[in-house]
């Protein structure tokens, strides 16, 4: 896969898998913003990827769901290099909680990020990628909880399970204009966070087939075949990297 010349945009990517997208974006050839809501996050990430002395990974820290910094974010991308071939809406928050207590706030704040950040991103990339000649490539970051029910992750699930909706219906909307919208839809995967929690890396590992979680890099593989030149004919569909746990969907210990 080469990326050579294209121009990305990547949010929520201050670290784990969209950290791990962005670099082996640039390491393909490509320009990309890289997104995070936390400033140093996003230089830091952006300076590590730049090691080499190029600046093909330039930080554009900010919330990703709020509609005039997207707006900023492509804007920015189109001023600077003409063009914007690959959004990836990676940007997402996770509040656990149980449904019978479930907050207003935590709901609603749940649904902007995930939802809204992810919509409104698509709709600014998709109108300056409709005046383009090649078109260009929009995927959204789902998750196995869009497929398998978990404990105290209705909120979560619903965004994740309506962000593939969202990719199915703007092939209706963005086909005609060389654009495909896909999903990618992490299982239990290592990531900074996660390998914070006890026994993380032992439970999945034992109850995923293939004998582990997900790296980083498996998650990111996968996105970058789905916006690559290799699978423009694919569109509207969501790919399950999750080592086949959706198969078996033995639930983690403790939960019921």
């Amino acid at each position: 896969m080469n990326f050579k010349n294209k121009v990305a945009i990547v949010t929520g990517a201050g670290q784990g898998i969209g950290f791990e997208i962005c670099r082996l974006l640039v390491e393909k050839g490509a320009i990309v913003f890289l997104n995070d809501v936390s400033e140093e996050l996003a230089e830091d990430a952006a300076y590590q990827i730049n090691t080499k002395g190029t600046i093909a990974c330039i930080a554009i820290p900010g919330d990703a769901s709020n509609i005039a910094f997207i707006n900023k974010m492509v804007n920015t991308a189109i001023e600077l290099y003409g063009q914007l071939d690959i959004v990836i809406a990676n940007a997402g928050i996770t509040l656990y909680g149980d449904f019978s207590t479930y907050s207003e706030e935590s709901f609603f704040k749940v649904m902007r990020v995930n939802l809204g950040g992810s919509f409104f991103l698509a709709q600014a990339a998709s109108n300056k990628m409709k005046l383009q000649s090649q078109g260009g490539s929009i995927l959204f970051t789902s998750s196995v909880v869009g497929h398998q029910a978990l404990k105290n992750l209705a909120a979560y699930a619903m965004t994740k399970a309506a962000l593939e909706m969202l990719a199915k219906n703007l092939v209706i909307e963005l086909s005609q204009y060389k654009i495909n919208v896909n999903t990618v839809a992490p299982g239990a995967t290592l990531t900074e966070r996660t390998t914070e929690e006890k026994d993380y890396e032992r439970i999945w590992s034992q109850i995923t087939p293939m004998g582990r979680p997900a790296y980083v890099s498996d998650i990111a593989k996968t996105a970058l075949f789905l916006v690559s030149d290799d699978a423009k004919h694919i569109t509207g569909q969501s790919l399950i990297v999750d080592g086949g746990w959706t198969s078996v969907s033995i639930l983690p210990e403790g939960i019921k």
